[in-house]
């Protein structure tokens, strides 16, 4: 009751932001990455659906705006907060109706699908197209904030070049062969630097034996160890060149950091799908280069502290 009655004397700029967590790490960490980028403290609390057919039912209820907390779980006492976000189908709607509940702001991160898109803000990639709403923020990458963590520090008289490996997904796969031959040209292209890996958990093992069979001053396997030394990479590199299938990466890398980025293209199904609307809009910004056995000068940075300039939620 004592924290209740604090929470209540604060003002609106002293509220923190309530992030609902559906548990998957690609999903809270753009939420948190919203919350630093505006300057406000948040809470995170789990959510979950509290029967399989909740989340279908989440979406029948959601149309005429039917509005209850019986279809799922918060973890948690909650905080009196200013906004309430979230990312991810299984946070949606129950963002919705904790917001109205606290009287708060809501606001969707990644577009909603399948749900109204009347959220207070929605913060979309463009690679999903969203429609052009006033309540519809859209940017051309994922939202990230990027810290690096001391996993790798630059030795004085030594240059950097940084290859990060994701993995096979429901659009690409990843061939040992074929990326052997690029990371054979960079080593043949970078001969005076040092040369770091750095594998993901979607990284075939098959893909891991080659890239150990090769000179790399760092290697960093997710399957040996699963630290992140990418924002380390993208501090310190004067190239990092990235496999195709991770937007999450990407995203970082264009967001920090002075290093020219290199995107390694994959096998992959079609020619039109997220991950290539992505990168072809990103190219166009002079943000990366798509990788075809030369190497170009794309080290433009998005500043999404910026892109967020004018989002107001607890004030």
């Amino acid at each position: 009751m004592g924290q209740m009655a604090a929470d209540r004397g604060k003002t609106a700029n002293e509220r923190p932001v309530l992030i609902l967590s559906d548990g998957k790490p690609g999903h809270l960490n753009q939420s948190v990455a919203f919350a630093r980028h505006l300057g406000l403290s948040f809470e995170i609390r789990p959510v979950v659906f509290r029967h399989r057919f909740c989340k279908a039912l989440s979406y029948l209820l959601d149309r005429p705006g039917i509005l209850t907390d019986s279809l799922f779980h918060i973890e948690g006492d909650l905080p009196e907060c200013c906004a309430v976000v979230s990312a991810g189908s299984a946070t949606y709607y129950a963002n919705r109706v904790t917001a109205k509940k606290m009287n708060a702001r809501s606001v969707a991160i990644m577009l909603p699908k399948g749900y109204r898109y009347d959220f207070d803000l929605i913060v979309a990639q463009e690679h999903d197209s969203p429609p052009d709403r006033s309540n519809i923020l859209r940017l051309p990458v994922n939202l990230n904030f990027v810290v690096p963590a001391g996993l790798v520090t630059s030795e004085s008289g030594h240059r950097y070049v940084s290859l990060v490996i994701g993995g096979n997904n429901k659009v690409f796969r990843m061939e040992p062969d074929s990326l052997e031959r690029t990371v054979v040209d960079i080593f043949k292209r970078f001969p005076r630097h040092r040369i770091l890996v750095a594998t993901s958990r979607r990284t075939p093992p098959a893909v891991e034996a080659m890239l150990d069979r090769h000179p790399f001053a760092a290697k960093f396997f997710y399957s040996r160890d699963p630290a992140n030394p990418i924002p380390d990479f993208l501090a310190l590199s004067d190239y990092v060149f990235i496999t195709a299938d991770s937007t999450s990466m990407i995203s970082e890398a264009v967001c920090f950091g002075n290093s020219c980025i290199e995107v390694i293209p994959l096998e992959g199904a079609g020619t039109d799908n997220k991950f290539l609307r992505m990168t072809r809009r990103l190219s166009d910004l002079g943000c990366l280069h798509i990788y075809d056995g030369e190497v170009a000068a794309c080290s433009t940075k998005i500043d999404l502290s910026e892109r967020l300039r004018e989002v107001r939620l607890c004030a």
